[in-house]
């Protein structure tokens, strides 16, 4: 549910508890676009990470729930597999802008509509969490794929409709994020069948006291 259908929702229903809710989630909606945008406008700025566990899992789905009315606008069904996973450690903002910028560029390399798969699990191997955003769009050519990181370097020819998209900082900023996280960022793409961008975050070390 938009942010939209959750005011029309309090302004509809008369009882107090329906009301309650309502609002609770237009708050908790408002302050998690505010945070973006802050994190957005102080990209460029040089500052000290404050790293803490943190739910990867919750950033996704409030990311989502963010660009729902976009999704639905321009007909992408979003699929999830999400596996219960350790928290990471991490900057939530930060990270959130991240997945913000994948999800978008996902959304534009599927004009026309189609599906966005996305998949968390935890990687022992690796002691990591893995996030997975994949399109299943054109796709990226070969040659392109070694720049793909590169600042302002582009797939696009411009921003699209929306106005979002086609500077070539978007990936960088990503790469450059998670780096500053100890992560890993991979992209793997062929014509014709999609994109998808691998994110590889540390679990979060608890310490407590000794038993």
């Amino acid at each position: 549910m938009t942010v939209i259908n959750y005011a029309k929702m309090g302004l509809r229903h008369k009882d107090d508890a329906t009301r309650q809710k309502a609002f609770e989630k237009i708050l908790a909606a408002a302050t998690r676009a505010s945070k973006i945008t802050g994190t957005i406008l102080g990209v460029a700025k040089n500052r000290k990470n404050r790293l803490e566990p943190t739910d990867l899992t919750g950033l996704v789905e409030d990311t989502l729930l963010l660009l729902e009315r976009e999704m639905n606008k321009y007909r992408i069904a979003v699929e999830k597999i999400f596996r219960p996973v350790p928290e990471v450690m991490a900057e939530g903002n930060r990270i959130q802008q991240v997945i913000l910028n994948l999800l978008i560029n996902a959304r534009q390399a599927m004009p026309d509509g189609g599906r966005l798969a996305l998949k968390i699990d935890y990687d022992a191997e690796s002691d990591m969490v893995d996030l997975v955003v994949r399109d299943f769009g054109c796709g990226i050519p070969k040659e392109r794929l070694p720049r793909i990181f590169e600042p302002y370097f582009s797939t696009k020819s411009g921003p699209d409709e929306s106005g979002k998209g086609g500077t070539g900082l978007g990936l960088a900023l990503c790469k450059r994020v998670i780096e500053e996280h100890y992560g890993r960022i991979r992209v793997d793409s062929a014509l014709g069948k999609g994109t998808a961008f691998t994110l590889k975050l540390p679990v979060a070390r608890r310490t407590g006291p000794a038993c």
